[in-house]
């Protein structure tokens, strides 16, 4: 049954078909009285675009709802046939959600490789010359790459998913009435979650390889003159030392998007499908994390070998890239 994307509340209808398809009411909730899922009229760029700032609604939606609801009028009120309807269309959905997995993890992982590979291939990101070129030799090291994030990802997601498999199985059941995200919860909605969380990091991280940013010269010695020249600028230790750090030389943007705001975005869709203390998805998600480690401390030296630059440098750079 869908629920409320505002209140999480079940309901037995999202909207009220007419003539056609495109010409329908949204219904109110029950509970809430706001519309049941106001994303029934929105489009996917829509849809992507509130996955990546990340807006609870649209988990809801797209875990939830997404293909129900539908009402045509004329419609009687349900009876025991509809029931038992709805029932196979729960094993429908479920085999549907396991497939929808499967092509957006394919995708994803397929991004994830290309992103890894720029960042792995590139020993200078400033100069263009440097950049890696499609070659056999390229080929095949983006296929062992391929190959790698394969594992990770699934060693990752196994991870989350027995950390919330123990984490439900410890937790109290409720006394008072379960929600409807914990009514309809189902484990298969644990890998789609994380796969719709990771296009944050994924949009970001495909940015970055991209748009690199400039290497400084070498033998540079004059200084660049200030935006704002009657400005005062910091000069206390501390203050300094800690805009320092922002640098990019001592930043590594890449590896703080992938891990810290991967994580932070792993953690918010747990915490939207698992309805639960976020302490809780923070614990599961380290638990993912030392999974993925493991595994990728498995695969780093095959992965950085035949991949036409120092092996040993390409499997240091592929660990540190992927342990958080």
């Amino acid at each position: 049954m869908p629920i409320c994307t505002s209140c999480a509340q079940p309901t037995p209808y999202l909207y009220t078909v007419y003539d056609s398809a495109y010409n329908f009411r949204l219904e109110q909730c029950t509970a809430c009285h706001a519309f049941a899922d106001p994303y029934v009229e929105h489009d996917t760029l829509t849809l992507v675009l509130d996955l990546i700032l990340l807006k609870r609604d649209v988990y809801r939606h797209l875990l939830y709802n997404r293909g129900l609801g539908a009402r045509r009028v004329g419609d009687k009120a349900p009876t025991k046939e509809d029931s038992t309807r709805l029932v196979s269309q729960v094993g429908h959905s479920e085999l549907s959600r396991w497939w929808l997995i499967m092509k957006l993890g394919s995708a994803l992982i397929c991004v994830d490789a290309f992103i890894r590979w720029t960042h792995i291939s590139s020993s200078k990101p400033g100069d263009i010359s440097d950049m890696p070129t499609w070659n056999r030799a390229a080929l095949e090291g983006f296929v062992r790459i391929l190959v790698g994030c394969f594992f990770e990802t699934a060693a990752f997601h196994a991870g989350v998913v027995l950390a919330c498999y123990a984490i439900m199985k410890l937790l109290p059941s409720p006394k008072a009435p379960v929600s409807g995200i914990r009514e309809q919860f189902r484990y298969s909605h644990i890998p789609l979650t994380l796969f719709y969380s990771s296009l944050t990091k994924l949009f970001l991280l495909f940015c970055l390889s991209i748009w690199r940013p400039g290497a400084a010269e070498p033998n540079a010695t004059h200084e660049e003159p200030a935006l704002h020249p009657n400005t005062t600028r910091f000069q206390h230790p501390l203050v300094v030392r800690a805009l320092e750090l922002l640098d990019e030389d001592n930043l590594d943007r890449e590896w703080v998007v992938r891990n810290v705001l991967g994580g932070m975005a792993a953690g918010f869709g747990l915490r939207v499908v698992l309805d639960c203390h976020p302490l809780f998805t923070t614990m599961i998600i380290i638990a993912g994390w030392l999974v993925k480690t493991a595994v990728a401390k498995l695969v780093s030296g095959w992965v950085g070998s035949g991949l036409g630059v120092d092996d040993k440098a390409a499997g240091e750079v592929w660990l540190a890239y992927s342990i958080p």
